[in-house]
């Protein structure tokens, strides 16, 4: 069988310009003029070209080099300097600039701030080309790991027990040095504990200051390497990250606006994120969708009063478990007596507002609950009988479980997973991006939207072809 040999050595007759090298249907094209297409200025980038010193490179080229670089899994900024030597597309994307790897991150750490609204103007572009109409949109987050070891995150607890220890120990060694000082000379050198002694000066001093921050801020803890991220629990165990929040479009599943905060879980987050989205649609959304995660009376309420249509499941509707006989859901509630029948026909009257918790309590008497035929399945109570708790915004908590269960809702929260679950395992899976390069929240979040514009050039792509975008883009 015969075998196709090369020459590297064989000479070759070059075309006569980069552009020759790169097809016109090769997806970099469509990279490079979605952000032609994006106003630079307006996102804050510096443009001075009568600027004294060392000429610095194009801000326009430096964004196609980040946000190419991305869609490709290559986010380090060594990595990026070795693809404009010897990857074709990126030497064709760059011109042939060869930024080097200090540059590139420079550039990435100095526009934080503009980097952040690369998301809100590809969304807006979106919108030009009617990709996103905004009638419905989708909440969801993820967590992704920051750039910091949970090992240098400091809880309340911990560093006292730090401090503890650390006075105890200044103490030793300031006996020690006392001691070397009553003895005879040759005995002892105060070199090393003087040295030791200094280190753990320096030591209490950052334990003090991180103890500091936690009690001011409120926080459950504290990293001394990224000071914006939080401890983060999930399947993955135990470590320090940011929760990334995005809002999609029902119409093909693009990202409206993508953000990132640092908390552990998403209750506090469906309001804010429907109105970031909204200010990028310039408008207000029909309905919003999200899953359990987001089921917060006060959030939720935020939105609708908007008129905008609410749909996001309370937590037991989401966990589908079976309802016992004696839940609270089988007592009924009578508004013109205030109060609440048992399954058993007794009555639960009001008792008192809790103020810290923001609901009421109801309870039964305890005599007619012990000679109940359920007593011990429906209470056990032995000071008082069964009790119910309704929240003072019960009647909207009502309202939204009623609301989900509609029709329309079903059909909207049925297409859920594939519009909003989809950008992020294309972020995590394809991009190679489930973890933040970048610290502090304004890194994150510059990096949150670099990422979501990477998965709204590529869903385009597969939308409307490379060529049918750049079309559209030049229209």
């Amino acid at each position: 069988m015969a075998y196709r040999h090369g020459d590297r050595t064989q000479r070759i007759l070059f075309p006569q310009s980069i552009d020759e090298y790169i097809p016109q249907d090769s997806p970099v094209r469509a990279y490079d003029a979605m952000i032609d297409k994006m106003d630079m200025q307006s996102m804050g980038f510096e443009f001075d070209t009568i600027k004294v010193g060392c000429p610095q490179y194009d801000p326009s080229a430096m964004l196609k080099l980040l946000v190419y670089g991305y869609s490709y899994g290559v986010r380090s900024s060594r990595k990026l300097e070795r693809e404009c030597h010897y990857n074709l597309s990126f030497i064709w994307l760059m011109s042939g600039l060869k930024p080097d790897h200090k540059t590139i991150a420079q550039f990435r750490r100095n526009n934080k701030n503009s980097l952040q609204k690369v998301i809100k103007q590809c969304a807006r572009i979106c919108i030009e080309l009617d990709l996103i109409d905004g009638n419905v949109l989708f909440i969801d987050g993820s967590r992704i790991r920051a750039n910091a070891s949970i090992d240098k995150t400091i809880t309340k607890e911990k560093a006292l027990k730090a401090l503890k220890n650390i006075d105890q120990r200044i103490s030793c060694l300031l006996s020690e040095c006392e001691q070397i000082d009553l003895q005879e000379s040759g005995q002892g050198s105060l070199v090393h504990m003087q040295q030791e002694l200094k280190e753990s000066y320096i030591l209490k001093n950052k334990i003090e200051s991180a103890l500091n921050r936690i009690q001011q801020e409120q926080k459950h803890s504290y990293n001394t390497t990224d000071s914006d991220c939080v401890m983060i629990h999930s399947r993955q165990g135990s470590y320090s990250g940011y929760n990334g929040q995005i809002a999609v479009d029902n119409k093909n599943g693009l990202i409206v606006n993508s953000d990132v905060v640092n908390q552990n879980n998403d209750l506090r987050q469906f309001s804010a994120q429907v109105q970031q989205a909204n200010e990028v649609l310039s408008k207000p959304c029909k309905q919003a969708c999200a899953d359990a995660g987001y089921s917060n009376a006060q959030e939720l309420e935020k939105i609708d009063k908007q008129g905008i249509k609410v749909i996001v499941p309370s937590k037991r509707q989401a966990s589908k478990k079976a309802v016992g006989p004696f839940d609270s859901s089988a007592f009924k509630y009578v508004e013109q007596e205030d109060i609440y029948i048992c399954p058993a026909g007794q009555r639960l009257s009001y008792k008192w507002n809790n103020s810290n918790r923001d609901r009421r309590e109801y309870i039964a008497d305890l005599r007619v609950c012990r000679s109940c035929e359920h007593w011990g399945i429906c209470t056990k109570g032995k000071k008082y009988g069964r009790r119910i708790n309704r929240n003072n915004n019960e009647r909207f908590r009502e309202r939204m479980r009623e609301q989900y269960v509609e029709t329309d809702s079903q059909e909207v929260y049925s297409c859920r997973k594939q519009k909003v679950e989809h950008p992020f395992g294309h972020i995590k899976h394809n991009l190679k991006a489930g973890n933040f390069l970048l610290r502090g929240i304004a890194g994150v979040r510059a990096e949150m939207s670099i990422i979501s514009s990477c998965f709204n050039i590529a869903r385009m792509i597969s939308i409307i072809g490379v060529s049918g975008l750049i079309d559209r883009l030049a229209g």
